[in-house]
């Protein structure tokens, strides 16, 4: 059994989530969360939401056991990108990105060990 949560839109870059996302992979839940909490990253702000609500979710919704639970899957793609004009010298324009994110976030329970 497997519960999921995705966040779509995010306005922060996949390549900053990407970085944050290695370090709770294949990890406990609940050391998942502690990992979070504790690294000065923008990204982690978006992902212990994500965390808490996939949790929430395996919880409610298909009564999985939540110290039972680890990170099995979490994926970011990037989104649509907002285009903007930064204006510049002598009447030139630069084109600012301004990308955006599509975070999914997979819990499994770990199986009994015989």
């Amino acid at each position: 059994m497997e519960s999921k949560a995705v966040l779509t839109y995010a306005r922060i870059s996949p390549r900053k989530v990407q970085i944050v996302l290695d370090l709770i992979r294949n990890q406990p839940a609940d050391k998942a969360m502690a990992i979070l909490k504790h690294t000065p990253k923008a990204a982690c702000e978006y992902l212990i939401k994500l965390l808490k609500s996939a949790m929430a979710n395996a919880e409610n919704n298909h009564n999985m056991d939540v110290s039972r639970l680890y990170v099995a899957y979490c994926h970011v793609g990037p989104g649509p990108i907002l285009k903007r004009i930064r204006p510049r010298a002598h009447g030139r324009a630069y084109r600012i990105n301004k990308r955006t994110s599509h975070i999914t976030l997979v819990l499994r329970e770990m199986e009994e060990s015989v």
